[in-house]
């Protein structure tokens, strides 16, 4: 599973880096105190997810460099968003934006920075801010990535089987089983861009006591394991049951007959 780094620093240095989250964006005063300008394009993976806070940061540099600064926000299969802020009048003009979500950090004339409280699925896109300057243009891109936790189960199936299932997740989970033996493993996607996971494993060793299900996914993994007694017992137990039920009707009814046929005498003996 790969590793992803958190340090905003790092961000900067790299032209694509793939991050978990941000929890500061870089001062641009660090910038001018080296004497160095950042990367004129800067491109950033961002992996969150749903439900926590997101940061998008522009490049690193002091906002008093800055002629205009122009935020894009493109959620997939949306129409874009465009905010501009004028740094000497401190003018705002926000084209085709309507989620009010997103917010500033601050404000523009302190931050120019853009959150998100809580992500939601429909945020996954591409976010760019780009600072114009007299020293050139300056551009920092995002493309965020909201990852869903799947919902995971192991439950006993038929004729020696187990079935591990990572519901609506997304990305798509990865399902694998200990030990090795026969799986078959589906996918299902949904409307939303979630996506579930469905295996079916089947043992043949009757020396084999318990199976493993191990869910890798973005947000964590997770390893399930369920005893072959008690995927067996299943078909027993219900055997029983039906058993301890017939026994337990066919006692009511001999209850009921022999009850009739003392009332029946009774009410002759009493008639006489």
């Amino acid at each position: 599973m790969p590793c992803f780094w958190r340090t905003s620093d790092l961000a900067v240095l790299l032209i694509w880096g793939v991050f978990v989250a941000e929890s500061s964006c870089m001062n641009g005063n660090q910038t001018s105190q080296n004497g160095s300008l950042p990367e004129a394009e800067v491109n950033t993976t961002l992996l969150v997810q749903m439900g926590a806070k997101a940061l998008l940061c522009c490049p690193a540099l002091p906002e008093t460099k800055a002629v205009l600064i122009i935020w894009v926000i493109a959620p997939r299969g949306q129409p874009p968003c465009r905010i501009s802020y004028r740094v000497d009048t401190k003018e705002i003009k926000e084209t085709n934006c309507t989620d009010r979500r997103i917010t500033w950090t601050f404000t523009p004339d302190q931050s120019p920075e853009l959150q998100i409280n809580a992500v939601a699925l429909d945020h996954d896109g591409l976010y760019s801010c780009e600072m114009l300057t007299l020293q050139g243009n300056f551009l920092r891109r995002y493309d965020l990535q909201v990852l869903v936790p799947p919902t995971v189960s192991l439950l006993p199936g038929e004729n020696r089987t187990a079935v591990c299932e990572a519901i609506a997740g997304k990305p798509a989970a990865q399902i694998f089983w200990t030990p090795d033996g026969d799986h078959v493993t589906k996918k299902e996607s949904h409307s939303n861009g979630t996506v579930t996971v469905r295996s079916t494993y089947h043992w043949e060793q009757n020396n084999v006591s318990a199976v493993f299900c191990f869910v890798s996914h973005l947000t964590g993994n997770l390893t399930l394991s369920i005893e072959l007694n008690q995927v067996t017992g299943v078909t027993i137990t219900l055997h029983s049951l039906l058993i301890i039920l017939y026994v337990k009707l066919s006692l009511l009814g001999i209850i009921l007959l022999i009850l009739g046929c003392v009332f029946f005498q009774k009410r002759n003996y009493f008639r006489k």
